[in-house]
């Protein structure tokens, strides 16, 4: 079974527009949707209403917005490289932010990557298409147990 990507989104549009490039590209990881960023922490690590899950696979790929309620992005990429069970997983920012102060905390907080989503659909499509392609088909990773 292929490893699941984690999107952590919490606009429905976003979402499912995430969804729709990733099948219409034959990109078949299996998505795992966190609306929050105390969430996505939560699947991570099984705490909170995850705690005590079983065969839990680590995701190939977090794509991470930086707004979101309860814990941003930012926040949620800190805890993620400073834990050894998530460190060497690549995140990817994929946000509609062009704060110049969070591409810079992004990438000093160890984002793989920063991509400013495309408002055109056909766009948004295509940039899905590249990052799955990247992360999930070219891309060498660690694989930690």
């Amino acid at each position: 079974m292929q490893s699941p990507i984690l999107l952590v989104e919490d606009n429905a549009d976003d979402e499912a527009l995430t969804i729709r490039a990733f099948s219409k590209n034959n990109i078949r990881n299996p998505i795992v949707v966190a609306r929050d960023g105390q969430e996505a922490l939560d699947q991570l690590y099984g705490t909170g209403s995850y705690a005590g899950r079983e065969n839990y696979q680590r995701p190939a790929l977090i794509l991470l917005d930086i707004k979101l309620p309860k814990l941003n992005g930012i926040e949620v990429l800190r805890h993620i490289r400073a834990n050894a069970q998530t460190k060497l997983i690549p995140v990817v920012m994929m946000t509609t932010s062009k704060e110049e102060d969070d591409l810079v905390k992004s990438y000093s907080l160890g984002a793989n990557s920063y991509i400013r989503k495309p408002v055109d659909f056909q766009q948004f499509l295509e940039v899905v298409r590249q990052v799955g392609i990247y992360w999930l088909m070219l891309n060498e990773q660690v694989h930690q147990p």
